[in-house]
């Protein structure tokens, strides 16, 4: 175990208690009526439901990251999320959002669809370049395709739904969502830890990384399967969440050797850390509503990001 694994872990292991007693009503558990049953009922399947969609964001973005060897690459670049947003947006255009199951298996399409048809674009080359554009073409297609069916709601109902799922949120969830996502988000931060030696060869370059033996096609293969699983899997339940993909390897990597194989389990900590920490936050805030997770993450990415750009622009100066 490294430095940077045992850090966040001790932190989420503070920071899980403390978020089951946090809420626009603080639990007294001693003095609160129904005390077990809010804890067992709601609050622990969402503090859980965050760990789990943190660690999938937070490992996948480490892993690409790594293979991109852009310190700015997140998740988001490589479609899948778009297309399980685009999934989802479909069960509610629809009108299917209703039965449990539905919206959660339409995201889980979408992406499995995004995750198909960059295989196909990219999957038997491997290089990193077509990949990316791939990527962004999957990305920009399936945010067109959203885009569209918002203009297009049949009322306006199905509007408001889809714009606050977009937003992001654990609103709301229950113990079917956490034994939905947790064994793909496991399985998925499982493939990208495996990919994980292969990554620090590729650190040195793709002829390099060929030369000590690592197969790229195979690689890429791992990350699509891995990001597919964790993103695709983190939509489905939670709606849009950004920039946890992008924050949290940076703040991972100066306890680390900066290895990729090194950074990807301590990642999928921050992650979960991460969002642990903000759902507990928009739930303390005195607000008339619940602000929603993926605004509050976005207002903490958006300033983190361009902090990024400006120390990179110092570094080429």
């Amino acid at each position: 175990m490294n430095r940077a694994t045992a850090v966040f872990a001790g932190l989420l292991v503070i920071a899980l208690p403390l978020s089951l007693l946090a809420g626009r009503v603080w639990l007294d558990p001693a003095a609160t009526p129904n005390a077990a049953l809010i804890l067992a009922e709601l609050r622990l399947p969402r503090a859980l439901l965050a760990i789990v969609v943190g660690a999938g964001l937070g490992a996948s973005g480490a892993a690409m990251q790594g293979y991109l060897r852009n310190p700015l690459a997140d998740p988001g670049l490589f479609g899948i999320a778009p297309g399980a947003a685009l999934g989802a947006v479909a069960a509610l255009w629809f009108g299917y959002a209703t039965a449990p199951w539905l919206l959660p298996a339409f995201a889980l399409l979408g992406a499995a669809g995004a995750m198909a048809l960059l295989a196909a674009i990219a999957g038997r080359t491997g290089g990193i370049a077509l990949f990316t554009l791939a990527g962004l073409m999957v990305a920009s297609l399936a945010g067109a395709l959203t885009a569209l069916a918002i203009s297009m709601a049949p009322n306006a109902f199905a509007m408001s739904e889809i714009v606050l799922w977009l937003n992001g949120a654990l609103t709301d969830r229950s113990w079917r969502e956490v034994s939905l996502v947790t064994p793909l988000v496991a399985g998925g931060v499982l493939l990208l830890w495996r990919a994980g030696r292969a990554l620090d060869a590729l650190t040195l370059g793709e002829a390099v990384a060929r030369s000590l033996g690592v197969n790229t096609g195979r690689l890429l293969w791992l990350l699509i399967a891995g990001v597919g699983l964790t993103v695709g899997a983190s939509v489905a339940v939670a709606g849009i969440i950004g920039f946890v993909g992008l924050i949290v390897p940076h703040l991972v990597r100066p306890l680390t050797d900066r290895r990729p194989s090194q950074v990807i389990v301590p990642s999928a900590l921050a992650g979960a850390l991460l969002v642990l920490v903000a759902d507990s936050a928009v739930r303390v805030l005195p607000l008339v509503t619940e602000l929603r997770l993926g605004i509050a993450l976005s207002l903490l990415g958006a300033p983190f990001f361009l902090w990024l750009l400006l120390r990179m622009r110092r570094g080429l100066a």
